[in-house]
């Protein structure tokens, strides 16, 4: 989905689109966008330079990190990206960026692509550790059952096998003498 940057005549515009969430998804297998993807945005012009300032709000699925369970994450992302011609794109390397410039992203053909935004303010919103929720009991280490739906039969009789010398000497001393 592209955003033409030809149509802007004025200093500040206002886009508001409801976007199908087929194609959004993370190619990693991250997230799935779930929900009609809301974005609003005006749109700062200077000459060739632009700002887009905006919230997305969308529904993400996710797999919980304990468990695996998928579950819903509402995302409402606020963001502010500067928009400058690919003309005026430096050819540094990999040099380190100020911070001015963390939020600056470049366009070529008058045009931007919005799926790239969106799914940028996607990653963004994931938390570290996805959880289904605060007090995800996750998967039993041995059968692996759902902690959380039902309780496992397992006994957790696990010896570490580095402390049998130390087992031994300590049958040894409990015999008589």
């Amino acid at each position: 989905m592209l955003l033409d940057l030809t149509h802007f005549r004025t200093p500040v515009s206002r886009v508001d689109r409801t976007i199908d969430p087929a194609g959004l998804s993370d190619p990693g297998g991250l997230f799935e966008v779930s929900a009609p993807v809301v974005l609003g945005l005006d749109v700062h012009k200077d000459k060739a330079r632009y700002r887009l300032v905006g919230r997305v709000q969308t529904t993400l699925t996710l797999a919980c990190s304990r468990c695996l369970e998928p579950f819903e994450l509402p995302v409402d992302a606020a963001f502010d990206i500067r928009l400058l011609p690919a003309s005026e794109q430096a050819s540094g390397g990999d040099s380190e960026l100020p911070d001015e410039e963390m939020e600056t992203s470049f366009y070529g053909d008058e045009q931007v692509d919005l799926s790239d935004l969106l799914r940028e303010q996607c990653y963004l919103a994931l938390p570290m550790k996805p959880l289904c929720r605060d007090d995800c009991r996750g998967l039993c280490p041995q059968c692996g059952t759902n902690l959380n739906t039902q309780p496992c039969a397992c006994v957790p009789a696990w010896d570490d096998p580095r402390l049998d010398p130390l087992r031994g000497l300590a049958q040894g001393r409990s015999r008589p003498s």
